[in-house]
């Protein structure tokens, strides 16, 4: 329970971050390659301190691509630039939705049971992102169009998730995807980055948003390794409620950091997905068997 906590509070605490990060006028496409650099260098020194291989095989370039367009690429193309827009703490309840689409595109890629509870929490939880939509829940209307924008990235996150599950990891550990696809995706986003004139120059002076770009980078590699793990150990049914810790956590350090507050339509549409999340995780029973 414990490493649930700390995993939870640590990816809270990447929204009000990510925030902070954009609050200067960079970029996605800048802070994308940064982010890949800094996890590619994290996870190359953790492996290399386990004695783990950092072989990326030619014939696996596909799929650490695959990986890195919509783990990060993607994804955070979007949420950056909704981050720009949007308080952190609703960005924190948009990332919460992973769940909710990852199961219908489970069920489209026949991985898991169709299960009316679970179809319910999708509805209770889309309901929530409505009320969230609505003129008087958010600090200004104008803000509403960016909600579209934010929901693309926990559609990224449920297909990359179902892809990994439905095709495998071609023997490697998740670990080794996570060096591979950050290596890939630097080199991906470094001429993208440069193309579009979004290219951040390291040697500015270091403020506040590039050591929340650099905080937030680690603090993924180091949760994103305990996640791994307490699969391992406690099963993915048990490591997926952390969902619930990163929305309150992601609120709550929204507040603390940026002094954020919420109207009322705000808590209530926080309630409702958060029981959309506890209807729509899966059960051992949903998994069609091999």
């Amino acid at each position: 329970m414990g490493v649930l906590l700390f995993m939870g509070a640590g990816w809270g605490l990447t929204q009000p971050l990510t925030k902070i990060a954009v609050s200067t006028g960079y970029e996605p496409l800048g802070l994308i390659f940064w982010q890949l650099v800094i996890g590619a260098v994290a996870m190359g020194i953790l492996r290399l301190v386990q004695g783990k291989p950092l072989a990326m095989p030619r014939r696996l370039w596909w799929f650490f691509l695959m990986i890195a367009l919509l783990g990060t690429v993607l994804p955070n193309s979007f949420s950056f630039r909704a981050a720009a827009h949007l308080p952190a703490g609703i960005m924190s309840m948009v990332i919460s939705l992973v769940p909710m689409f990852a199961f219908p595109i489970a069920l489209v890629l026949g991985i898991d049971r169709f299960n009316w509870l679970r179809l319910g929490g999708l509805v209770t939880g889309l309901i929530g992102v409505t009320i969230l939509a609505e003129p008087s829940a958010l600090p200004d209307a104008a803000m509403i169009i960016w909600l579209p924008v934010a929901v693309v990235a926990p559609l990224c996150y449920g297909l990359e998730g179902n892809v990994v599950s439905k095709w495998g990891t071609h023997g490697l550990g998740p670990g080794h995807v996570l060096f591979g696809a950050s290596v890939m995706g630097a080199i991906v986003a470094l001429p993208l980055a440069i193309g579009s004139g979004q290219f951040i120059d390291p040697r500015l002076t270091w403020g506040a948003p590039e050591l929340a770009l650099v905080a937030s980078s680690l603090i993924h590699v180091t949760v994103y390794t305990s996640y791994v793990w307490l699969v391992s150990r406690a099963g993915s049914v048990f490591a997926a409620q952390v969902a619930y810790v990163v929305t309150g956590t992601g609120v709550l350090w929204s507040m603390l950091l940026l002094g954020e507050r919420y109207s009322l339509w705000v808590w209530a549409a926080m309630g409702l997905i958060l029981v959309g999340l506890f209807l729509v995780q899966p059960r051992s029973q949903d998994r069609v068997a091999p």
